[in-house]
């Protein structure tokens, strides 16, 4: 393997080291909307929220931005996480209806 500069052995680490944050804090979102999604299916909401969805996309945008982050790449992101969280948010709909159904005595 040719040598490698020492920079560029530090920007990946430091590159390593964001990827890493970046699993963390996606992590702790995703533990977030997965008590959204109770709350939505333990009050018959709808798993997708078009009005917020749009106020984030707006909001994160912005931030985009401000931090000179191409606002498209943000808003493609944003869009690739909240597809995954409704899809969480339709999963536990979908295994609390089947757990009511069970409990409820109502013939499977």
């Amino acid at each position: 393997m040719p040598d490698i500069p020492a920079e560029l052995e530090s920007l990946r680490g430091s590159i390593d080291n964001l990827d890493a944050v970046l699993i963390h804090v996606l992590a702790e979102r995703f533990k977030l909307t997965e008590r959204v999604g109770r709350l939505k299916a333990d009050h018959a909401l709808p798993a997708a929220d078009p009005a917020r969805e749009a106020r984030q996309v707006e909001r994160l945008r912005a931030l985009a931005a401000d931090a000179h982050l191409d606002p498209e790449f943000a808003e493609t992101f944003l869009s690739f996480i909240v597809a995954e969280v409704i899809r969480h948010h339709e999963r536990i709909a979908g295994e609390s209806r089947v757990s009511g159904a069970a409990g409820s005595g109502a013939p499977e």
